[in-house]
């Protein structure tokens, strides 16, 4: 009996144990496996919608880029045939003017088949009227046939000498328009060969050194220096065998004025190196602009001219750096302004005016090397896009009448730039030289007969004779011209050319008692 109770109530432990252990773990994980996969159900379903969703969705832009390429095809196919109606009418417009030029040719073939038979008319009859004349011009001259042959002959050569004046000017002419195009080759040619002679002293500088040990600190080890300091300024650097010095070469006298002061004071400093060379070359940048603008600006002072932009005063000073014919470009300007002022007070005309233009005339000699043309153009193209008035663009940009002067202003301008230029000792050349070129050129124009006076004008570049009229016709005076410059060439030796002007004059003079 107690086994069977013990034996019940193991079981009924046993069974205790096993509920006890299904409620706790594994009731629990059956509910979370229904709940999980109820989650998956649920995900699912939802994910089945969104892919019903998203496949709608791309049918709708299917749809929509489908529609859009069509109706792009029907525009281009729209144009296509726009395009090709319109070719199809202006082939017909042009095939309908053809025609008409077509029968407009036929009707005046047909005219001129007709008036060539009137013409031939007229000719037999004028030769009748000719010949008719001639025989009666026998008749009332009463002249033998060798007079009448003499007359003829000398009426030839009047008309030949006529005939071969105009022939000899439409040659010079060509000539001229062919010595254009043939100065320019020469003018690269003579460039080439003697840029070295020429152009030397105005674009290179030299730099004296206390001894010839700085060049091989101006050098640096590896030649890191020199390469640095080329680099910073865009300036030649020549080191060679001249004693205590460097040379500078560049033709940008900006530029080269910078290299200059920047390693003036790098040998003044004794510090070579890449790091100091930049430092310096941007103070001396810094100096050369400060300079450029005073220049600038003393010039605006100097010459009474108000009201100019900052820019166009920038630019005047840079002029201060440039020379034409080693005459400076700035005290050209302010010179040709003093001149314009003088020139229009005494002619009564705006004193502000000439002196403005005057002082601009040459502004587009400092403009960027990428603007071509001549500078008179540049200058004006410079003046109009800072405000200038027009009187003044025109005046200034007129000195070389590359443009047509509009206004009295604009010929002063044009002369004060003749005399600034031309009077002795402002552009480089000995005053002996002048004067010897002066004396040598009056003397050969003396030299021809006929001559009556002569004077050398424009500092020598051009020289005037006054010839006796009753010795030299006018044919005459174009070959005295040709000859005298054909002499000067061979005998003399001068810069530029020389203008040879041959001035014939007949006066009748009566008095009336």
């Amino acid at each position: 009996m107690d086994l069977f109770i013990g034996t019940a109530t193991g079981l009924v432990v046993a069974a205790a144990a096993t509920f006890i252990l299904w409620r706790t773990l594994i009731l629990p994980k059956e509910n979370e496996l229904k709940a999980r996969t109820a989650q998956l159900q649920q995900e699912r379903e939802e994910t089945l919608k969104q892919i019903d969703a998203l496949k709608k969705q791309a049918a709708l832009e299917a749809r929509e880029e489908a529609y859009r390429i069509r109706a792009e095809a029907e525009r281009e196919n729209r144009e296509k045939r726009a395009e090709i109606q319109r070719l199809e009418r202006r082939l017909a417009h042009k095939e309908e003017t053809l025609d008409r030029r077509l029968e407009g040719v036929e009707r005046k073939e047909r005219q001129l088949a007709g008036k060539e038979a009137e013409i031939d008319a007229l000719r037999r009859e004028a030769e009748a009227l000719v010949e008719q004349q001639r025989q009666e011009l026998q008749r009332i001259s009463g002249l033998t046939p060798e007079e009448a042959r003499q007359i003829f002959l000398r009426n030839i050569e009047e008309t030949a000498r006529q005939e071969g004046a105009h022939l000899v000017r439409e040659i010079e002419e060509e000539a001229r328009r062919e010595g254009e195009r043939r100065a320019r080759e020469i003018l690269v040619d003579a460039m080439q060969r003697c840029a070295v002679d020429q152009v030397t002293e105005t674009t290179v500088s030299v730099v004296p050194l206390p001894s010839d040990e700085m060049k091989g600190r101006i050098i640096g080890r590896e030649g890191r220096n020199i390469r640095a300091f080329e680099i910073a300024t865009g300036v030649d650097l020549i080191i060679d065998d001249t004693p205590e010095a460097v040379v500078l070469s560049c033709f940008d006298p900006i530029r080269r004025e910078v290299a200059r002061i920047a390693l003036t004071n790098l040998i003044a400093d004794g510090r070579i190196h890449p790091a100091r060379i930049e430092e310096v070359v941007d103070k001396a940048r810094e100096e050369v602009d400060r300079r450029i603008w005073e220049a600038g600006e003393r010039a605006v002072l100097e010459t009474g001219v108000t009201g100019l932009a900052p820019e166009l005063v920038k630019m005047l000073g840079k002029m201060r750096y440039r020379t034409s014919y080693g005459q400076n470009a700035l005290a050209h300007s302010v010179e040709v302004a003093h001149l314009c002022g003088v020139l229009a007070s005494e002619l009564g005309v705006n004193v502000a005016l000439a002196k403005r233009a005057g002082l601009l005339h040459d502004i587009g000699k400092v403009a960027d090397h990428e603007q071509e043309g001549p500078h008179a153009l540049l200058t004006m193209e410079i003046l109009r896009r800072y405000g200038e008035p027009e009187e003044v663009v025109n005046a200034a940009g007129a000195h070389h009448y590359d443009v047509e002067p509009a206004s009295i202003e604009a010929l002063l301008v044009a002369i004060g730039d003749a005399l600034s230029a031309a009077r002795p000792g402002a552009r480089r050349e000995m005053l002996e030289n002048y004067v010897k070129r002066v004396q040598n050129l009056e003397k050969i124009a003396d030299s021809f007969p006929g001559v009556e006076k002569a004077f050398a004008v424009q500092a020598g570049r051009e020289v005037r004779l006054i010839v006796k009229p009753e010795q030299i016709d006018d044919l005459a005076a174009m070959q005295l011209a040709r000859e005298i410059a054909n002499k000067i060439e061979q005998e003399m030796e001068y810069p530029g050319q020389i203008k040879v002007t041959v001035i014939r004059e007949t006066r009748a003079v009566e008095y009336a008692r």
